[in-house]
Parts: structure tokens; sequence; C-alpha cells
């Protein structure tokens, strides 16, 4: 005799049970998927390239971003041009590139080849406080604001190499009266004006660089790290305050006329420029002409000992001096320092 025992009982069909398996074995949800986040994650790179094609700048020239920016940054470049002496002359000069904004300032041996102030990244003509009585105390000075930067130099066209920007610098410079200067650049204006020499040194008597970025030694790259979030115009004011504070040694820059010239710039005006790159060794040998380098020990724009030794190594006609303790703000830090190292590179120049 078999024994039955009672089957469960089977649950009801519902439509939806009816429905699934018509349409055959359930699919499991997008976010289970073995592609699904493949997918997800190349729909979101899509939507944010064409978020930056949108929103890119494409503009091929350096430009205030809004009338107001530039309102702002000329009030703030008015109240730094307050701290000059007035200006022999305003000279604007008319290149195949733009109109180069110069001041001209009348000091002392005016027989004598003039000093052409060339300044850092977004500081314009200002930025030579703190150095022009003591340097008109040597020569005539003219100070430049930089075509492609923050300043009242107004670019009309691309500046796409090197070539370019040496180019423009030596039309103005052929457009200036005397037969010889001699190119003084800062920072950023120091690698400007050693661009010129190596690339167009006619009318070029001598150059003295004052703690050139990318000549002698790459930027370190927790300098390019801390600049970039100052770099972005939407930022707080108070981070590219304390990016510029940083490259001073600390100094405080709040209330500043030059350096809240130079934190307007670098807020309400769009670069569009060839990144500076370094030299070979090549090039700065083949700079044949009188040279003062100066060094600061402190500065985080490079490693200053090995630009010591680079300048020293390659250029044939050079003095360095090294700075200790100094900061990459040497220029406001020494001023008459620096004045008596150019004073002796220029007795020394025929």
């Amino acid at each position: 005799m078999t024994e039955t025992g009672t089957a469960a009982p089977e649950p009801p069909t519902t439509p939806n049970d009816i429905a699934q398996s018509a349409a055959g074995p359930r699919r499991p949800r997008w976010w289970r998927h073995p592609r699904g986040w493949l997918k997800v994650a190349t729909i979101a790179v899509l939507l944010v390239l064409v978020g930056w094609l949108a929103l890119r700048d494409t503009t091929p020239v350096g430009y205030f971003t809004s009338a107001e920016g530039r309102d702002r940054f000329a009030a703030a470049y008015d109240r730094a041009m307050a701290e000059l002496p007035p200006p022999a002359a305003t000279l604007d000069v008319r290149t195949t590139y733009g109109v180069v904004r110069l001041y001209r300032f009348d000091g002392a041996n005016p027989g004598r080849a003039p000093l052409v102030l060339v300044p850092g990244r977004a500081a314009a003509s200002p930025l030579w406080a703190d150095n022009l009585d003591e340097l008109l105390r040597l020569r005539s000075v003219y100070t430049m604001d930089l075509l492609g930067e923050p300043g009242m130099s107004v670019q009309a066209r691309p500046i796409e190499d090197h070539a370019d920007q040496a180019a423009w610098f030596h039309q103005v410079l052929l457009r200036l009266p005397e037969p010889r200067v001699h190119l003084v650049g800062y920072s950023i204006g120091g690698w400007t004006a050693a661009n010129v020499a190596i690339r167009q040194p006619g009318k070029i008597a001598g150059v003295v660089l004052i703690d050139p970025v990318v000549t002698f030694a790459d930027l370190p790259f927790e300098t390019i790290v801390r600049s970039i979030p100052a770099s972005v115009p939407w930022t707080p004011k108070s981070w590219r305050d304390s990016f510029n504070s940083w490259t001073a040694g600390g100094a405080p820059v709040e209330d500043e006329p030059v350096a809240e010239m130079i934190e307007s710039g670098m807020r309400h005006y769009s670069l569009d420029l060839p990144a500076p790159t370094r030299f070979t060794d090549a090039q700065l040998r083949g700079l044949d002409l009188p040279a003062l380098v100066i060094i600061a020990e402190a500065s985080v724009m490079h490693d200053a000992r090995q630009a010591r030794r680079t300048a020293e190594a390659t250029l044939t006609q050079a003095t360095v001096r090294f700075y200790e303790g100094a900061s990459h703000a040497v220029n406001g830090e020494q001023p008459e320092r620096i004045a008596a190292d150019v004073g002796a590179f220029l007795a020394a120049t025929p």
C-alpha cells in the first residue's frame, strides 16, 4: 500500500506573471546589469564633453571677460599707477599683433641706452613701483604692459608660439627712438626678455633677468598645483590672495595696490598665450649678450640652486647673483640691492 501526501497549493497566477511568461525571462535592472555602469559612465563622459565644448573659451586672443571686469581692473590699475612718478610720455605702439602700452620716465644719463622693464604675469607697469626711483638714478626707463596680459595693451592677433612672442616685442623695440636698450625682466618677464634676446637680439645691449621663471629650471610640481585654483576666475578672491602671498614668502597682499591689481587681472582677464617652456642649454649658450641674472634663494618658482648652476654653466657673458633668503617677490623686497647690481652691470657693459 502506498502513502499519498497532500500537495501544497500553487500560488494564484496573476496578470503580471502571465505577461512575464509571454515576454520571456525577467531582465535584471540596469544597475544590476554587468554593463549598466559602463553605459552610465559613457553617458556621463559624453555630457561632460558636450558641456566643455559649449562653455570652453574659443577666443584666440586675450580679453577682459566683461565690461564690468575691465572697469574694475582699470580702477585697480589706476590706483597702482599712482604709486609711480608721473611718466614723461605715454606710448601706444602698434604691432602686427596688437597695440602695446609703454610709459617713458626720464632719468639719468639720457644719452645712454635706457632700460625697458618687463613685468611678470598679470602685473603690468605698476609692478615696478618699488624699483623705479632707484633705477631712474641710473638711466631713463620704459615700462611695458605685456601683450596678451591684463593691462592697457590690446591684443588683436593670436600669439601662437614663442617666435610670435619675440616678434611683437622686437617690433616694439624697433619703434623706440634709441638705437640700443637694456631689457630688465622679472618672473615671466624675465623669460620674455630671454626669449627676445635669444630670437631677436637686434637693438638689445644687455639683459637683466630677475628670478625668471621656466628659464634655467622647471616650475616645481607644488607651484603648478597651487596655481590651478588661483587661476580660475570664479574661485574666491582669498584663494588668489593666498597664492600671491605664498609666492611672496608669506607677505600680506591685502590692501596693497599692486597686489590688488594683479588679483583683479587674474579674475577678470582671459589669457590665450602659449605656455612658456624652458630653454635648452644650446639656446642659452646662444644668448650672446651681456647678462645679469638674479636668483632668489627662497623662490617657489624653481629650484633656485639648480637655476643658478644652469645660468652659470650656459650663459657665456653672465654675472649671476644669488640672493640668500629672498622670495620670488625679490624686486619689492630688495630694490636697493637690485639697483646697485644693475648699476654695476651697466657700468661694465659697453
